[in-house]
């Protein structure tokens, strides 16, 4: 008798830790949708292919960056500022536009965050389309389908608040 409280006690409560960690998405069946397309793409490309994101302050300062992955390892970032109101006017010519490829990748502290399309849809789904009560969150398809747009802003604040990746292209190589 002692074994079967025990049993469904235990079920009871891993069904509420479950339930409770089931990761409700904001724009889940969009995300769904998505996926897909994301995992058609990188089947009929080899997981070979460059996507660019976009990134601007409140205060001017606008940059691209474009990371290239080959068969599912990236293999180069390009990063350039494209509006530079708003940097220092001493600061350095050389980190405006730079290339980085092989070991050289990672070495600039600039640039977007060093993941593949795989890894974004993995931070999509677990941390930027959380359901949140205190967050507007935004997920836009506007690449055939895969994502363009895809984080939250948190309610109240002010500048540069959006958590996220902005996609401007993705490209087979």
């Amino acid at each position: 008798m002692k074994k079967n409280f025990y049993l469904i006690t235990l079920l009871f409560i891993g069904s509420i830790i479950y339930s409770c960690d089931s990761n409700d998405l904001e724009h889940q069946d969009e995300f769904e949708t998505s996926n897909k397309v994301w995992l058609s793409f990188k089947q009929s490309n080899n997981n070979s292919y460059r996507y660019t994101t976009v990134n601007s302050s409140w205060i001017g300062i606008s940059q691209e960056t474009t990371i290239s992955v080959e068969n599912g390892i990236i293999t180069q970032r390009d990063f350039k500022y494209t509006n530079i109101e708003g940097l220092p006017d001493d600061f350095p010519e050389n980190e405006l536009e730079w290339t980085e490829i092989g070991n050289q990748i990672g070495t600039h502290k600039n640039g977007a965050e060093l993941l593949t399309l795989s890894e974004i849809y993995d931070k999509a789904q677990k941390k930027w389309l959380i359901e949140r009560k205190n967050a507007t969150i935004y997920f836009k398809t506007d690449n055939n389908g895969m994502i363009s747009t895809c984080g939250y802003v948190e309610n109240n604040c002010a500048d540069d608040c959006f958590i996220g990746i902005h996609i401007d292209n993705i490209e087979s190589l």
